[in-house]
């Protein structure tokens, strides 16, 4: 017969079975560390570095060992809102973000207490550092100028982290609210500046385009007056020829009628005695015959008409009378109402291309003008001789 065990010591096996088990799992535990892909840890045992546990799972000898995680990965810090005065002394606030990757994770973890925060520091007092070197206007105009030197002070301190600085960027510089209501104003009146130049620049070359018009205008209105000068003179002369070929033509018949004329009115008076001289009465008798065929017997033969000599028909051109009036008809073809559309043209700023150009018209006039002195100066002294 087999004795019962007491409940007590049942209770008690039972125990330190659970004990033992529960020892056994957390020991399991203990010895076992994964590691993930993105991270390196750095192992101590009783306090004493021994080694980087690469991503996997890894056996550590439990209860006495230590890990410190390493992410591996690029990290981004923000550098706090700092205050700094520049060169010419002028207050401003800036902040940044720094951009780090660890590349020895056993240098950032024997050679630095935190490298997060040790970067942080190092950045603030550089960024500060960096904007008291340069002028106001240098901090807001040359932003990747501050970033590189920033970074270059980063560099050194940082590699003996086995920490590597990939990028800086300044996020903001701000000025003090004095400078920048100061800047406003400027910016204000170089705007106002400009805009005044502009605009002067703008009525200086519209009076400059009006004032061309207008010459341009006025140098076609003179030429326009100067053709019909020219058609009027021309015109004369043709009437002056007429006359004179028409005089030419009437010679002695001319002389009679205006003697008729003159008999009329002598017939009209309260006298009834006349004296006729002779040549009138022997021109009228030879004008009746031409008239009427009469056979009065005279000696003289029929009217003829007075002929003009060589130098008096070439001074009157009647000669070329009719190529005078063929240029005149030429002349006369001129569209003076065109060239008044050309002229305004011109002078509301549009483009016309047959326009002279006012230099070229006034040299043709004036080689014209000489021209002319010369041929008339040549025909006075033909004259002359």
């Amino acid at each position: 017969m087999i004795p019962a065990v007491p409940l007590q010591a049942t209770l008690t096996l039972t125990f330190v079975a659970l004990l033992l088990l529960f020892l056994a799992i957390v020991t399991v535990w203990q010895m076992v560390e994964i590691v993930d892909a993105t991270e390196k840890r750095a192992l101590t045992v009783f306090g004493e570095y021994r080694k980087l546990l690469e991503p996997g799972i890894h056996f550590i000898p439990p209860f006495v060992s230590a890990t410190h995680r390493f992410d591996m990965r690029t990290q981004t810090l923000d550098v706090p809102r700092q205050e700094a005065i520049t060169r010419d002394n002028s207050p401003v606030t800036a902040d940044a973000v720094v951009y780090i990757k660890v590349m020895d994770a056993k240098k950032a973890f024997l050679e630095v207490d935190d490298y997060k925060r040790a970067v942080s520091n190092l950045a603030q007092t550089t960024l500060r550092a960096v904007l008291g070197d340069m002028e106001l206007d240098d901090t807001l105009s040359r932003r990747e100028q501050i970033n590189n030197k920033i970074r270059k002070e980063l560099d050194e301190p940082t590699d003996e982290w086995g920490i590597r600085v990939e990028s800086v960027e300044v996020r903001e510089v701000n000025p003090s609210q004095d400078v920048q209501r100061a800047m406003e104003q400027q910016t204000s009146a170089e705007r106002k500046r400009r805009a005044m130049i502009l605009e002067a620049q703008g009525e200086r070359r519209s009076a400059v385009e009006k004032a061309e018009g207008d010459k341009q205008s006025n140098i076609i209105r003179a030429q326009g007056e100067k053709q019909s000068q020219i058609l009027e003179a021309q015109g004369d002369a043709v009437s002056t020829v007429l006359r004179a070929k028409s005089a030419e033509s009437m010679g002695e018949r001319a002389v009679i009628e205006r003697g008729m004329e003159t008999l009329e009115s002598i017939g009209q008076g309260e006298s009834t005695t006349f004296v006729l001289p002779q040549e009138l009465t022997s021109l009228m008798g030879r004008y009746g015959k031409h008239l009427t065929g009469s056979d009065v017997k005279l000696d003289e033969g029929q009217l003829d008409s007075l002929e003009f000599d060589d130098e008096t028909r070439q001074m009157l051109g009647l000669d070329n009378i009719d190529e005078l009036i063929g240029q005149i008809d030429e002349e006369a073809d001129l569209d003076v109402e065109e060239m008044e559309q050309e002229a305004q043209a011109i002078k509301e700023g549009e483009d016309v291309g047959t326009i002279q150009d006012p230099d070229e018209v006034i040299t043709g006039m004036s080689d014209e003008f000489e021209s002319e002195e010369e041929r008339e100066d040549l025909e006075t002294e033909t004259e002359t001789n």
